[in-house]
């Protein structure tokens, strides 16, 4: 089983493994014709970027509608996020804002706050960047720096956060700058795809310890 973020992330995927193909097709095993299909590593790069993105941002608001569906009181949330909640309800300039939380309000509270989180970082075009998904899961969820269990064989948290980032950061030259963009090779399409799923793996992993321990229920 795996959780709905999980498996449209795979579904999605399958893009990123048709221009690999077709790279393939193009050039076979060898390295003719390089330059004449580095138009396909570009739109790879893209691609596992924003599929990075939309995986974070599905995971974090399935994990939420979990716990909001299954928590029997706020009390079973996770602590960093009834802080983060009784924060905002403070900064209210509105003397009644706490009663917001009362009987069940906390619930649409919780959901109201995460659609209004999504819609500020789209007008502020974040990237997934490492500190940017912690700020994502910090906020939404109440996870604090989720890079943290980015980690596995060969690769430490520290290490999985700059491959990262910089493979981002790719992305955005290649967005900004286009045919202008420094040269991608096939080898880093391919690296960059197997550490996205390796931080998909260990993000979902986190992400469901953390829900089952609120509400006694694995999240897939």
């Amino acid at each position: 089983m795996a959780s709905n973020a999980r498996r449209a992330f795979d579904s999605n995927s399958k893009d990123v493994e048709k221009l690999l193909d077709i790279h393939v097709q193009l050039t076979g095993t060898g390295r003719g014709r390089r330059y004449e299909v580095e138009v396909l590593n570009k739109s790879a790069i893209v691609l596992i970027t924003s599929f990075w993105e939309a995986y974070c941002e599905d995971i974090a608001a399935e994990a939420l509608g979990h716990l909001v569906e299954k928590c029997a009181s706020p009390e079973s949330l996770p602590t960093e996020l009834r802080k983060s909640v009784a924060k905002e309800l403070e900064a209210e300039k509105h003397d009644l804002a706490v009663w917001r939380l009362s009987g069940d309000g906390w619930r649409s509270v919780i959901r109201d706050r995460l659609a209004l989180m999504q819609e500020e970082r789209n007008k502020r075009l974040n990237t997934p960047k490492s500190a940017q998904i912690d700020d994502l899961f910090d906020k939404s969820l109440g996870l604090t720096r989720i890079s943290g269990s980015w980690k596995w064989k060969g690769m430490s948290a520290d290490q999985a956060r700059l491959k990262l980032d910089k493979y981002v950061s790719l992305r955005g030259a290649i967005a900004h700058r286009g045919s202008a963009s420094a040269s991608v090779k096939k080898a880093e399409v391919t690296d960059y795809y197997q550490h996205v799923k390796e931080l998909v793996g260990k993000t979902g992993g986190r992400i469901n310890t953390a829900v089952k321990k609120a509400t006694g229920e694995s999240l897939w």
